[in-house]
């Protein structure tokens, strides 16, 4: 009778069992004890993801427009003013040269995006970097945009996270290139790029994201893996880069840094390009340029690089040189309705 009574027990249990699991969901095993006070691990928020090299190329950047201040400075050719546009973080500024013709005897004119290397806030002007090179631009029928990026000029203050403030430059080049069209004078089929220094990896980093420029020049270009491109100028800092180590270390908690470095994206590129290296440059070692072509020629890129024995980070005593081979190259790519 007492083994009777024990499998009753035991076909009840068994069937109270089954009816709370049906009726109440319970987690399947995975072979480890659920506590009572665990919590499912919540996703690190990761805003900066839409300024990797992935973000941009699917980002949408809807024309602005381009505000021109009244004329600062009268050259015979060409007309000097600041402009500003709109972009998702803030107003930028930056400095136009309108060639004279553009709007009378020339309807529209081709237009070069100018971008400056590095400038201390403390001795920037608006134009600092861009305007030697601009001037002979403008002097040969070219529009040049200058944009002093966030931070700079009469622009909004930059983001105050020192990573984020380097990584917003491309988005901020290419909300420029989409604002272009509502330029009345601008040929929008003729478009180019000119960088110089850390410009100059904007400039690579922008290429990555569209084809709509048709050539571009970079005079030293930074061309190195990010953040090895910022650390390598750490000793310049008053505190030998313990700030930025800091960010870095921070940004790196988060994100895969190998997401936002421009050398895992160089295949990307379908612009046709130069680099113009000084052998003297104490600012961007010589062999970055050489180790950037030979990069990009595997790839079967539109590349090539010009060297100029003993010039410096401006490139003097070549920059003469280097100028007029821009027009030339620039010349080569313009469509008809160009120059």
């Amino acid at each position: 009778m007492k083994n009777y009574f024990l499998i009753f027990i035991i076909f009840i249990s068994g069937t109270a069992v089954g009816w709370f699991g049906r009726n109440f969901n319970f987690p399947k095993s995975s072979g480890q004890l659920i506590s009572p006070l665990s919590t499912v691990p919540t996703e690190i928020p990761k805003p900066l993801l839409k300024y990797s090299f992935d973000g941009l190329k699917q980002s949408s950047f809807i024309p602005k427009a381009i505000l021109l201040s009244d004329k600062i400075t009268d050259d015979s050719k060409f007309t000097n003013r600041l402009f500003t546009f709109e972009t998702v973080e803030g107003k930028v500024s930056g400095t136009a040269n309108i060639p004279v013709e553009c709007g009378t005897s020339k309807p529209k004119c081709p237009v070069a995006l100018m971008l400056r290397g590095y400038v201390d806030k403390e001795i920037y002007s608006p134009g600092t970097g861009t305007k030697k090179a601009a001037g002979v631009y403008a002097n040969n029928g070219f529009i040049t945009l200058a944009p002093d990026f966030l931070g700079f000029g009469s622009s909004d203050p930059e983001p105050q996270n020192e990573i984020e403030s380097r990584l917003i430059k491309p988005a901020t080049v290419l909300q420029l290139l989409a604002s272009i069209p509502n330029l009345p004078m601008a040929d929008t089929e003729n478009i180019f790029l000119w960088g110089h220094s850390n410009g100059g990896q904007v400039g690579l980093s922008v290429l990555t994201a569209t084809n709509k420029f048709k050539a571009a020049t970079f005079w030293a270009p930074v061309s190195k893996p990010f953040p090895y491109s910022i650390l390598y100028y750490t000793d310049d800092s008053d505190d030998h880069g313990k700030y930025l180590r800091k960010s870095i270390s921070e940004f790196e908690s988060v994100y895969d840094v190998e997401l936002f470095s421009v050398t895992n994206y160089f295949d990307r590129i379908k612009t046709p390009l130069i680099v113009h290296q000084g052998t003297g440059d104490e600012a961007v070692p010589w062999k970055w340029s050489m180790d950037l072509i030979k990069t990009l020629q595997p790839l079967k890129k539109d590349a090539a690089l010009y060297q100029y024995p003993g010039a410096n980070h401006n490139l003097i005593p070549g920059w003469d040189s280097a100028v007029n081979t821009d027009l030339k190259f620039f010349r080569k790519f313009t469509s008809p309705s160009g120059l």
